[in-house]
């Protein structure tokens, strides 16, 4: 087996961490920036499970709605929302949280009573 010297060690060291510190400096210098998906519109349709999805956060994030009361389904973009609220106020803040939605094309609310 043959020893290298600790000059011929030292030479190599340097040479392979210069070589790997400049393909990381070039990696990064050429990185690739993905499109801003935020900012584009989509022109697929909305699907029934993402509407769902999105109307029950809102209903969450109404007041005065207690949205854990509040069953939501999505067929072909109409919404239905059954459970009991505690107010007439309530069910019409329910309603308007779910209209709020895009992609929501009707919103039935015949299940949704008060108590």
């Amino acid at each position: 087996m043959k020893l290298l010297s600790p000059k011929t060690l030292l030479t190599h060291s340097l040479a392979l961490a210069l070589a790997a510190g400049g393909s990381i400096a070039f990696a990064d210098s050429t990185a690739v920036t993905p499109d801003n998906a935020a900012d584009k519109k989509s022109e697929q349709p909305v699907s029934d499970t993402w509407i769902t999805t999105k109307v029950k956060a809102e209903l969450a994030a109404t007041d005065g709605v207690k949205s854990t009361d509040i069953s939501v389904e999505t067929t072909n973009g109409v919404v239905t929302l059954i459970g009991v609220q505690e107010s007439k106020t309530a069910v019409d803040k329910a309603i308007a949280a779910a209209r709020s939605i895009k992609g929501v094309k009707d919103v039935d609310a015949s299940g949704l009573k008060t108590i």
